[in-house]
């Protein structure tokens, strides 16, 4: 698809096709189609990261349900934590029950998350666990630039990690996520970063 494409779309397909760069934040793509039209595909990033970039940073004790499993969508009141919390954890119960979305599924796939052993998925597990207790939202990597030993590895790493530090990290990797999904749309070849 094109980028004139991209222009031309009606509200609905526009959020229809780009709902999901951000995941489970369909919200987001709704607020970044009144910003057409875009250049290009950077231009298009710079709006979706834009919008990541100026909502407030809430406090996770001040969230009804903040530690309270995955919640389907996200909601504009949860801020940047809430955009987190829309992630699933990686190697967890989603994968198992087959819920992940379509894109969530082919990059955990990609990383070799979908084939571990019984102690692999254990420890995963347990790190997972110990990471959203810390900070109030799961562990989010771009999973696609990592094998399954590497996502232990890095969890293990930034669970040691002050909190304002992770946040940062965490939003860094939602954005690393989004520009491999929208370059994905727009079938472009993404550059590592």
């Amino acid at each position: 698809m094109d980028i004139e494409k991209v222009n031309s779309m009606d509200f609905g397909e526009f959020v229809d096709v780009f709902g999901n760069v951000i995941e489970r934040c369909p919200l987001i793509a709704a607020a970044v189609w009144s910003q057409r039209p875009f250049s290009d595909l950077e231009d298009l990033k710079k709006h979706f990261f834009a919008f990541i970039d100026a909502l407030p940073q809430s406090d996770p004790t001040s969230i009804p349900g903040a530690g309270a499993g995955q919640p389907l969508y996200w909601d504009p009141e949860t801020g940047q934590e809430g955009i987190l919390r829309c992630h699933p954890d990686l190697a967890g119960s989603e994968l198992r029950r087959g819920t992940l979305t379509a894109e969530s599924q082919r990059e955990q796939s990609a990383a070799g998350l979908t084939s571990l052993g019984a102690d692999e998925r254990l420890r995963l597990a347990e790190l997972n666990a110990q990471y959203r207790a810390r900070f109030g939202f799961p562990f989010v990597l771009a999973a696609r630039f990592s094998d399954r030993a590497a996502v232990s590895r890095e969890l293990a790493r930034r669970l040691l990690c002050p909190s304002a530090q992770e946040l940062r990290t965490a939003l860094g990797e939602v954005k690393k996520i989004g520009s491999l999904r929208l370059a994905d749309l727009l079938r472009a070849d993404p550059a590592k970063p």
